[in-house]
């Protein structure tokens, strides 16, 4: 989708069709149009929580944000933003996107969901032996496909499951294979399901999936490792620099001796660590299960740590060296926690299959479709060999107009379906199957999908949510498509004038004060005094780290950079001279700087800083664009409304 993050994304902002405002009370008007109270209460309400400047909770703040969203949709209807075919394409792939979770049968979804949690919540270790036959195979070759598992079964059960995998495998019409592990959703469902529900030891009954005729023999069954919390410390790898990466694994061996000196290490991760998301938490990342960070030999390090504050050696991964720390062993998160996802998963593998047999049936009933069809011995009728050379057509004489079945108050003609027939004869499979079972599964799917279309055709009338979130999305279109007209597009090309307000706002654009040298990090106040003596009598780092870091321990750490305040390695208070520093407490450690160089407060360059002088140049321009759309649209402000929407936001808090 191309909506980009707006100044604020209000939820939920229209007068939906279908639905009218059940407070008549007005708010406020833009150029004479009604905003009610239901509707500001509602959005309101719904991002009270999600957003983080506190003034937008403020309702007098609130409502003038919510104002200017007012004012930029009417001046978006002015301009007929609606009415561009790019904005009418855009919105009709998102209603047809967002119908498809309101267009599902809940019961069965609930039931599979539960299902799913359970597959995920373990492994299987299995072997299986499967005899291939094609999915539209004919009975006859089902049929024989059928008798040779069932045999191949019985075999298994007088010679062994193993001695006859081994076998009769031969890679092409029957594989005997090891599947080793696996877990839920990672096999097709049919066979996930018979896995499952196998005992250990026993091998099942033969079924049936896409591929074939399988049994399957459960060797094992075991809870699933779940989820890690952990805290780590890195030191970056970089591509084709060798000499850089030993002094990386160097960095990272020195920070590990500091750990076994029984250093914190979560001060060592605020001063050292490279992960610059992580360090100032102690190097905390989010929870993860096993595959989620995509990197093989840091999770088997993270997963091998059983106790709580269990610290690994150093660890190499694809992207750098690493100590890790077990924060928390968790199990398989709860079924609540959980649900999304799992449903998301259920309606992208074969189990909606299941999901979508319970909605037909549903959606029959509800627009009152019966299961027979009396008609479809006409058109068995009317097919002959044609269709399998793909030339046939539609009769002469075709009955264009008759009505095949009625959905809800739409008619479905002869012609509807016919059309349908003559897209199936491009089918390869054609031939295998006779002209009743043609008609039959054509005529299965022309009614799920219309069944299907007609309630997505309706669904704005029959369900709230669903409106009122197509609303927000109909909206939010024509705000993308206003603000990149109006303000990003020009403020890109506006170069002249946005180099003037670099030139009228440069105090807004400076480096700050910063250090260029080196701080020494110890946790021990008698070792950073001795460094700082050091220093001071011109000693180099190399010379202090040999003198200092003695009997295999590393008691110190340099680090060399050009720093400002906001540098990891300084604390807050650190003052900016050249020379030696005095000794400061920072991390639970302490540190002392050599400041080699003081670069002064520096004007920025434009060049240096176009991109935020581009930002605040677009916020300029829309504040100024907002002050002419207020001038040209009239806000009426009903202040006694406003007064009761007050104490009900305060009364409900």
């Amino acid at each position: 989708m191309k909506l980009k993050i707006l100044s604020l994304v209000f939820v939920t902002i229209t007068t939906i069709k279908g639905f009218t405002q059940d407070n008549k009370e007005v708010l406020f008007k833009v150029d004479n149009e009604p905003v009610y109270v239901t509707e500001f209460l509602r959005v309101y309400n719904k991002n009270l929580d999600l957003v983080q400047d506190e003034s937008q909770k403020d309702v007098d703040e609130y409502l003038n944000l919510f104002t200017n969203y007012k004012l930029k949709l009417r001046q978006a209807r002015e301009e007929k933003l609606h009415e561009k075919e790019s904005y009418k394409k855009e919105l009709s792939s998102y209603k047809k996107q967002l119908a498809k979770s309101y267009m599902s049968d809940s019961e069965i979804t609930d039931a599979l969901v539960k299902e799913g949690y359970n597959s995920i919540s373990h492994d299987v270790n299995a072997n299986h032996i499967l005899v291939k036959v094609d999915e539209n195979a004919t009975p006859q070759d089902s049929l024989l496909a059928y008798n040779k598992i069932k045999a191949l079964r019985e075999r298994t059960l007088k010679e062994g499951f193993e001695t006859v995998r081994k076998e009769v495998h031969d890679g092409k019409t029957i594989h005997g294979e090891e599947l080793g592990y696996f877990t839920g959703f990672k096999m097709v469902y049919k066979f996930e399901k018979v896995a499952f529900n196998t005992p250990v030891g026993e091998i099942s009954e033969p079924f049936r999936t896409r591929f074939g005729y399988h049994i399957v023999k459960v060797l094992d069954k075991r809870k699933s490792q779940g989820e890690r919390t952990v805290k780590h410390i890195m030191i970056f790898l970089k591509k084709g620099d060798s000499l850089t990466n030993s002094k990386a694994e160097g960095r990272i061996k020195e920070i590990y001796k500091k750990i076994e000196q029984g250093e914190p290490f979560e001060a060592l991760a605020k001063q050292f660590s490279e992960d610059k998301n992580t360090a100032p938490k102690g190097g905390l990342l989010a929870p993860f299960s096993s595959g989620v960070l995509r990197a093989p030999k840091f999770e088997e390090a993270a997963f091998a740590l059983q106790n709580v504050d269990d610290i690994s050696k150093p660890v190499k991964s694809q992207y750098g060296w690493h100590i890790i720390k077990l924060v928390k062993a968790k199990p398989i998160p709860s079924f609540e926690e959980l649900k999304p996802e799992l449903e998301a998963k259920i309606k992208k593998d074969s189990r909606s299959k299941l999901i979508e047999e319970a909605l037909i049936g549903k959606l029959k009933t509800k627009y009152g479709v019966g299961n027979e069809v009396p008609h479809l011995d006409y058109f068995k009728s009317i097919l002959n060999d044609d269709f399998y050379k793909n030339t046939w057509e539609l009769p002469s004489d075709f009955r264009v107009y008759d009505v095949l079945v009625k959905i809800g108050d739409k008619e479905l003609l002869f012609s509807d379906f016919g059309d349908v027939l003559l897209q199936q004869q491009n089918r390869r499979y054609r031939n295998k199957l006779s002209f009743d079972a043609i008609v039959k599964n054509a005529y299965n799917v022309f009614i799920g999908n219309s069944l299907k279309q007609y309630q997505e055709d309706h669904l704005e009338d029959e369900n709230e949510d669903y409106a009122y979130i197509l609303g927000e999305y109909r909206d939010g279109l024509l705000l993308f498509d206003l603000m990149e007209s109006n303000i990003w597009q020009s403020a890109k090309t506006d170069s002249l004038e946005i180099k003037n307000y670099y030139d009228k706002h440069k105090a807004s654009y400076f480096w700050p004060v910063r250090a260029n040298g080196v701080v020494a990090s110890s946790s021990n106040k008698k070792t950073i005094n001795k460094v700082a003596k050091l220093l001071k009598s011109g000693k180099s780092i190399d010379a202090i780290k040999k003198q200092i870091n003695v009997n295999d321990k590393v008691n110190v750490i340099f680090t060399k950079d050009t720093m400002g305040i906001e540098h990891q390695a300084l604390p807050k208070t650190f003052k900016i001279n050249k020379g030696i520093s005095k000794v400061y407490k920072h991390n639970n450690g302490f540190i002392v700087a050599d400041v080699k160089e003081v670069l002064p407060k520096k004007q920025k360059a434009f060049e240096e800083v176009k991109g935020l002088v581009m930002s605040d140049y677009q916020t300029y321009k829309e504040n100024l664009w907002l002050e002419e759309l207020r001038k040209k649209y009239p806000i009426e402000l009903n202040t006694d409304v406003l007064k009761k929407v007050k104490t009900k936001i305060k009364n409900n808090k």
